[in-house]
């Protein structure tokens, strides 16, 4: 069995925001040379994710949306006593999840119709990373 490994670098404008690394995760994949096995993406964050879902920005709204329902920003999070002003996003981060896992099968990703895989960032503006993990034959 091989491995590779790459990692990507983001630094969003926004606070919040969600970025398709399909096309990333594809690249990494060819030029791993893997063409039998799995790939592990993980957000190396505890407030950013990685998630699997539609390209749609009406849904990527409604998830945004969503999140903000069940993990509301607001100022009374116990989190904040230590000087923080995230803990909204370290619950979304959990909500969504920090990794994802993919089948690989003859050198592409192995997804149903409409799947693309995205980066969610919940305390951006600052440095952050994903790491790219390749697995298999």
């Amino acid at each position: 069995m091989k491995f590779y490994t790459e990692y990507l670098v983001f630094n969003t404008k926004k606070h919040r925001e969600y970025i398709n690394i399909t096309g990333d995760v594809e690249k990494i994949l060819k030029k791993s040379g893997i063409k039998e096995g799995m790939i592990l993406v993980s957000a190396m964050h505890i407030t950013a994710s990685v998630y699997v879902n539609d390209a749609e920005s009406g849904l990527i709204q409604d998830i945004d949306d969503w999140l903000e329902q069940l993990a509301p920003f607001k100022k009374d999070y116990r989190h904040h006593r230590t000087g923080e002003t995230n803990g909204d996003s370290h619950l979304k981060s959990l909500l969504m999840h920090h990794e994802i896992i993919i089948p690989v099968t003859n050198s592409q990703l192995d997804f149903g119709p409409w799947q693309q895989i995205y980066y969610a960032e919940f305390d951006g503006q600052r440095q952050k990373r994903v790491i790219i993990k390749v697995m298999g034959e």
